[in-house]
């Protein structure tokens, strides 16, 4: 039974498996150069005869990732991908475009357990976890399309990474790896919504990826009321651990908050955002968040999203207002695997 996508060997795998079929050996780095450029079918390895591709076949999960809905914002470049996987399960890539580049934000699960009010993706339930090569596929195969170099990497699309822990750590070492994508690991982003033990964890593995907390609240109270995970972690249990990260890798920690009027975008809010950041290696960024239909949540006006930055930078707290991408292709997480499941049903 196959039960390995052919974008989770790595080049050691593909080693072993030319030796255990007789395959010559210089066939790996063929294979695993036609993997890392975004080949999930083997009738596009035009140099890898006939019957290694039949073996492949046999032994691999090859085919998925067709391309269901590809929408390209008319506002800023933002361009979206809604792909199914082998086994049915939809997932969303997007794509934005930077002056730096072009960034990635891929999804770590088909669908998500976190349950956040706020959010499309915990509308539509849960499907699985992705393996590493699912999540390398992401970025490879998008890469392909969009014919250009992807500059950097946001694990922030639907799911939450830590609940996805070994897989997520699989895709960074695939990503990172010299024959293959060689993406270094400061262009890649990883962001959580306060999963504590795996913060933890991933601060001992040392790696140099850039963390970001999903926050969106100063306090418990009002925290619990739009992610569940605080009902779990306090905040306070969350800050001990992103002390713990920045004095163990000198590297600052990326606090997300989403504004909903009326919600979290008081200048209390902000006030208190200050007192819980203040002397922290962190930086606040803050996102008018896109409109999510079929939840009550609607974004902060410009102006209290300016107040509010206002409010942190007078406070000694390092923030910067995000541009709203894609928001005429709802490139928020979520909203259009959302609409292409329901459409489907």
């Amino acid at each position: 039974m196959r039960e390995k996508f052919c974008l989770d060997l790595t080049q050691k795998d593909l080693t072993a498996w030319c030796e255990g079929r007789g395959v010559p050996k210089y066939r790996a780095s063929q294979i695993y150069g036609w993997l890392s450029s975004g080949c999930v079918k083997t009738e596009d390895m035009t140099n890898v005869p006939k019957n290694v591709r039949a073996m492949l076949e046999e032994d691999f999960i090859f085919g998925g990732f067709d391309l269901r809905q590809h929408l390209v914002s008319k506002l800023d470049g933002t361009e979206k991908f809604v792909y199914a996987l082998h086994d049915g399960n939809i997932i969303e890539t997007v794509a934005m475009r930077y002056k730096t580049g072009i960034s990635v934000c891929i999804s770590s699960q088909a669908g998500c357990k976190m349950g956040c009010a706020f959010c499309a993706s915990a509308k539509i339930g849960f499907g699985r976890d992705l393996s590493s090569g699912e999540l390398l596929a992401q970025v490879t195969v998008t890469q392909k399309v969009l014919g250009e170099r992807v500059h950097s990497v946001v694990i922030m699309g639907i799911g939450e990474p830590f609940d996805n822990y070994e897989n997520v750590m699989g895709f960074i070492r695939l990503a990172n790896d010299p024959e293959g994508l060689n993406l270094g690991a400061r262009h890649i982003t990883l962001s959580t919504c306060g999963l504590v033990p795996k913060i933890e964890e991933f601060t001992k593995a040392g790696l140099q990826v850039n963390l970001a907390v999903s926050l969106h609240a100063p306090n418990d109270e009002l925290r619990k009321k739009l992610m569940p995970v605080a009902k779990a972690y306090s905040i306070e249990q969350l800050m001990g651990a992103c002390r713990e990260y920045t004095a163990k890798t000198n590297r600052r920690v990326t606090f997300e908050y989403s504004l909903f009027a009326g919600v979290n975008d008081t200048p209390k809010c902000a006030s208190e955002l200050v007192k819980l950041l203040k002397g922290g290696l962190y930086h606040v960024n803050l996102i008018a968040a896109n409109k999510v239909p079929g939840t009550v949540f609607q974004s902060a006006s410009p102006a209290k999203v300016k107040q509010f930055r206002d409010i942190l930078e007078s406070g000694g707290i390092n923030a910067t207002i995000r541009r709203e991408m894609g928001s005429d292709i709802m490139a928020a997480c979520g909203q259009l695997r959302r609409g292409t499941i329901e459409a489907e049903q």
